[in-house]
């Protein structure tokens, strides 16, 4: 897998992107209902996708005004981080009319994220600057800051120009934005499985790799949508490695705490931080692949080196 390398981060004005810290609901209420609100009284489309508690609490506070808002439960629409960017900000911005400003807000971590999960999200944080660069809106970011590990809100500093401390209103810059450090720092090797289906393709056998995976998935349990699931992105992952990665690869499928994992491996290099977070325009040709493997997987890991490119994703059991 193979696409040019980007230089994707840079002055980030008109776009505003701060992290809003808050320690119980009633913080939570006071830091997203005006933030809401204020959207509502300007004219500004206003989405929000949070977790379904705080969903629940914040359409509850709006009382009418929520019919005015889209209305999305992070768990779901963002249960995969790699989703976020191009199946819920940019398809909600995308929509509205050009140069209008948009409101989001997005809570894309929360106390109980997975080891496996949270470098997805700190990476989906990090590229919300690069994929909003020079772009008419407002994405607030909320942190449990009561619940979280320290290392995530350090790493939200890192991923947010702008702060905005428990009881305040203020968004203060934040001395630790490095948005480029933290996709870096977990661009990491992923662990290591013991057992796993090996099968070595080419172009020769690729037709053959899609079969070998829905064999293994359906053997370890996935059924209906879910094992088409598989036979969709295992064929979008071992073709783009014949034609973008060296010409072949090796694919693998296991069975993890209850998912289904399969996993691409090819010599090609991944150079564009955004691919498959970067929405495709419908008359450009190719360039869906790891797009669309985000879009239908429960889970995405992608870890890139001088050697090649691995894309792993977890589908549900």
């Amino acid at each position: 897998m193979t696409t040019a390398v980007t230089e994707p981060f840079g002055p980030l004005d008109p776009f505003v992107h701060p992290a809003f810290f808050y320690r119980d609901e009633q913080d939570y209420l006071d830091g997203t209902l005006p933030f809401v609100r204020e959207g509502l009284e300007a004219g500004e489309p206003v989405a929000v996708a949070v977790p379904g508690k705080n969903l629940v609490l914040i359409r509850d506070a709006l009382g009418d005004d929520a019919a005015a808002v889209r209305l999305l439960d992070m768990r779901e629409a963002g249960r995969n981080p790699g989703r976020i960017i191009p199946g819920v900000l940019r398809a909600f911005a995308d929509a509205q009319p050009a140069g209008r400003r948009v409101r989001i807000i997005g809570e894309p971590v929360w106390a109980g994220r997975s080891d496996a999960e949270y470098p997805a999200c700190a990476q989906h944080e990090a590229l919300i600057n690069a994929a909003f660069r020079g772009r008419t809106a407002t994405i607030l970011c909320p942190y449990d800051v009561a619940r979280l590990p320290e290392h995530v809100v350090a790493d939200a500093y890192a991923t947010h120009p702008t702060v905005i401390h428990p009881g305040s209103r203020a968004a203060r810059d934040s001395d630790a934005y490095a948005p480029e450090d933290v996709v870096t720092r977990y661009n990491v090797p992923l662990p290591p499985v013991q057992e796993a289906l090996t099968f070595a393709f080419d172009s020769d056998s690729l037709p053959h790799a899609r079969h070998v995976a829905v064999g293994e998935g359906a053997r370890l349990g996935l059924v209906g949508v879910k094992l088409d699931d598989l036979a969709l992105a295992t064929a979008e992952l071992t073709t783009n490695s014949v034609v973008h990665g060296g010409g072949s690869g090796v694919l693998r499928v296991w069975a993890e705490n209850g998912y289904v994992v399969c996993e691409v491996r090819d010599d090609g290099h991944l150079g564009d931080v955004l691919a498959g977070r970067r929405p495709v325009p419908r008359d450009q040709r190719g360039g869906r692949g790891v797009l669309l493997v985000n879009l239908i997987a429960d889970l995405v890991r992608l870890h890139r080196s001088d050697s090649g490119t691995t894309v792993r994703c977890w589908f549900a059991r």
